[in-house]
């Protein structure tokens, strides 16, 4: 068997979660060395621990997928469709989403049949899932040969590899990449400029994260132009951080508006009239982000009837629902 029994592994489980409770010592006036040097050593033994169960995850997922297949083929399904559903089944039983499932099934898929050194780093607890992760994705542009002379360069020596953080890691990869193929690197780097995107998600405390995906030149061109903005206004004696003001002026340059909270709220948001006029706690929604305070509602639309706009229904960017 390739991976360790599954009650085994319950057992194994069961034990952490008893220790869970230790009590933490009392303070003392001077600390103990023994205890200390014991605590740090149970931590690393627990990340290698994490690390060599991603790997048997890794070929539990692999041996998985290839007897569904195989399931699935003698049962007559077309080749086109064979595996279909499998990353949505790796990712339930790992609480991810169907498409996070996917891509973890793809990486086992790789691991276990391309790229043997890795694994075997994963398996040994040298190298974390992510690590292990970026070997498969910086490596993803060269043929099967390529990868795995990197493969064995890289992830074979395994001194020199748990020396490498995750920006050595990749830098070693794609000089190692760039003589071995430089063709492929060129024409990776050339597709990838068409996948230029924009994103928009959720952040706590009502905030959100706007990230673009840009060419090199262009995002370098962007955070240069904000920094100089922030440089010459706190030169000038702006009180607002650096930080601050760049995120400002990144809302300004963008809306055109002259001031960041002034930006015009066409964002259809949505809430009760409760809400909006009584003054009740119940949520609004905001498309594209999700659920807001209902006070935080409230004063975007305060906001924007500063800038002129009405809250009424019939004529604000803002929309009220029952």
């Amino acid at each position: 068997m390739l991976t360790p029994d599954a009650a085994l592994v319950k057992r194994w489980t069961g034990t952490l979660a008893g220790s869970a409770g230790s009590a933490v010592p009392e303070s003392r006036s001077t600390p103990d060395e023994h205890l200390l040097t014991s605590l740090i050593d149970q931590i690393r033994t627990l990340e290698e621990l994490k690390a060599a169960a991603s790997a048997a995850q890794a070929r539990a997922a692999a041996v998985f997928d290839a007897m569904t297949r195989r399931a699935q083929s003698a049962a007559g399904v077309r080749p086109e469709h064979l595996g279909k559903g499998v990353g949505a089944q790796i990712g339930f039983a790992r609480r991810e989403s169907p498409a996070r499932g996917t891509r973890l099934l793809g990486l086992a898929r790789i691991l276990t049949r391309e790229m043997p050194h890795t694994l075997h780093a994963l398996t040994l607890g040298v190298i974390s899932e992510w690590r292990a992760t970026l070997l498969v994705r910086e490596t993803a542009c060269l043929t099967l040969e390529d990868r795995q002379r990197i493969d064995e360069q890289v992830a074979g020596n395994l001194a020199g590899l748990e020396q490498l953080g995750d920006r050595q890691l990749v830098a070693r990869i794609k000089t190692l990449s760039y003589a071995l193929d430089p063709h492929a690197v060129v024409n990776r780097a050339a597709k990838a400029v068409s996948e230029r995107f924009v994103s928009c998600r959720p952040a706590p405390d009502t905030m959100t994260y706007v990230t673009a995906l840009l060419p090199v030149a262009q995002g370098v061109s962007v955070y240069a132009a904000l920094t100089r903005e922030a440089d010459r206004l706190r030169a000038a004696g702006d009180v607002r951080t650096k930080g601050q003001i760049m995120a400002d002026s990144l809302v300004e340059r963008t809306t055109g508006q002259a001031h960041a909270e002034d930006v015009r709220i066409e964002v259809q948001l949505v809430m009760t009239d409760r809400t909006l006029l009584a003054g009740a706690a119940e949520p609004a929604v905001l498309p594209g982000y999700g659920m807001i305070p209902a006070q935080t509602a409230r004063n975007m639309v305060r906001s924007d009837t500063r800038t002129g706009e009405s809250p009424d229904p019939a004529t604000s960017s803002a929309r009220h629902s029952e």
